[in-house]
């Protein structure tokens, strides 16, 4: 284990420990800090590693500005059986940050370079600010000022936690003339944001059959709505073979809920554009208004680097435990779901999870995909179908998004090349679940559509 650009290694709680974060939140991939850990990558430990946590807790709040407050997370570790504590922080969207006592300037504000952190130039420091996001939600005034925060208060209590008479300043729900901001109204008991979330009878958005709205209250109540709905949508399915009965959901669950948290935290609500969610017979679909934030790449979002478009959602998500640690989000997802499954324009980034076919056709479970799709799957195609490889379901859910997309697109999505999408293609008309309608010019057509 050695240092690089995004590890740095500490002994011991040190005096320099604000210089080394403050780099790692000015520079574009956020990074990771252990302490018990010497210079050569060898766990050592901590006397006292629980002391050390709201040390570091303490110092990173009241030292660093602008607020870091949720883009960092201490965590509780250990190597070789010794306590060591990891700092994961994030790349923060209001550089450049700096060291309070001493300013905006070379001697308090720094960059990572290597596996050090150095001085950051004037500069680069005045060409930052210039940049820095001015327009964050934290910034924009609350039309009402007249905000009350008893749900928010009740969810604190849920996991032991309790908001004082100054949880506005300390949650960052104040913009910088001490009135409420567009964060606080979010959270508050009553906005103006509705959460759709729809449900389709068929592959496209023709036929409603549900249309849920969760709204008009504080953000975190719909969250919770939404999730509970979507779980209740994931219902598990029954498989009885003759050795055993197994039961799997048609989504996985840890997956699906990091998506759905991940859509609300990094919404883009400067559009006053909601998150939203869509079921349909054979995927669900959840979009997030704002695309990647500025100066995050597709590969790096895909390896969990984290740069949360508002902090102090993230922070509130975080203390009511409903976001782990930064960065896991993606990755958990990408254990279940290949990178197919995201779809990335300027304005909005989109998530859209298959229904695991096998899944529906040997359950024995009802409801109305049970019998939209297990009935017509079933039903015109019977036994015939056997089971679907997780490719061969990707490929499916692309082509049921896009019924005219070429075999070269769906290669260049799946990252393989265009003789095994052939394959692929070759197997799912096979098996009866799609036939070309009209050439090399046509579309496909979905046989239980």
């Amino acid at each position: 284990m050695i240092e690089t650009n995004r590890i740095e290694y500490k002994q011991e709680l040190t005096e320099s420990l604000e210089k080394e974060v403050i780099a790692f939140l000015n520079y574009r991939e956020g990074g990771v800090i252990y302490i018990g850990i010497d210079r050569n990558g060898l766990p050592v430990g901590l006397a006292d590693s629980d002391g050390d946590q709201l040390k570091i807790k303490d110092r990173l709040k009241h030292n660093i500005a602008p607020s870091c407050l949720g883009l960092f997370d201490v965590i509780s570790d250990s190597k070789n059986g010794l306590p060591i504590i990891k700092i994961i922080i994030a790349s923060g969207s209001e550089k450049p940050y700096f060291l309070k006592r001493y300013g905006m300037m070379e001697k308090g504000t720094f960059m990572r370079i290597g596996s050090s952190s150095e001085p950051m130039p004037q500069r680069m420091i005045d060409t930052m600010f210039a940049k820095r996001t001015r327009n964050s939600i934290s910034k924009i005034r609350s039309n009402q000022q007249d905000l009350t925060f008893e749900q928010l208060k009740i969810y604190y209590e849920a996991v032991g936690k309790t908001l004082n008479d100054k949880f506005a300043g300390n949650l960052e729900l104040l913009n910088d003339d001490n009135q409420y901001n567009y964060v606080a109204y979010l959270l508050s008991d009553k906005s103006s944001i509705s959460i759709k979330l729809a449900k389709y009878n068929g592959l496209n958005r023709v036929e409603l059959i549900e249309n849920n709205e969760y709204g008009y209250e504080s953000l975190i109540k719909a969250t919770k709505q939404v999730l509970d709905k979507i779980e209740l949508e994931n219902k598990i399915a029954t498989r009885i073979t003759a050795k055993e009965r197994k039961e799997t959901r048609r989504w996985d669950a840890i997956a699906l809920r990091e998506a759905v948290i991940n859509a609300f935290v990094h919404n883009d609500y400067t559009t006053e554009i909601p998150p939203k969610f869509e079921i349909f017979a054979d995927r669900i679909e959840i979009s997030s208004t704002g695309g990647l934030p500025d100066g995050l790449s597709q590969d790096e979002f895909f390896e969990g680097f984290s740069v949360p478009r508002n902090k102090e959602i993230m922070r509130v998500f975080k203390d009511l435990d409903l976001v782990e640690q930064l960065g896991s989000g993606v990755p958990r997802i990408l254990e279940t779901y290949s990178k197919a499954c995201f779809k990335f324009s300027d304005n909005f980034l989109r998530m859209s999870f298959p229904i695991n076919v096998e899944r529906i056709t040997n359950s024995n479970e009802g409801g109305a995909i049970g019998g939209a799709i297990g009935g017509a799957i079933g039903g015109a195609i019977g036994g015939a179908i056997g089971e679907l490889t997780e490719r061969q379901n990707e490929v499916l859910s692309i082509i049921a998004e896009d019924p005219s997309i070429s075999y070269r697109l769906i290669a260049r999505q799946l990252n393989i090349n265009e003789s095994a999408v052939l394959k692929h293609i070759n197997i799912l008309k096979e098996k009866g679940f799609i036939i070309r309608k009209g050439g090399t010019r046509g579309k496909w057509q979905m046989l239980f559509n």
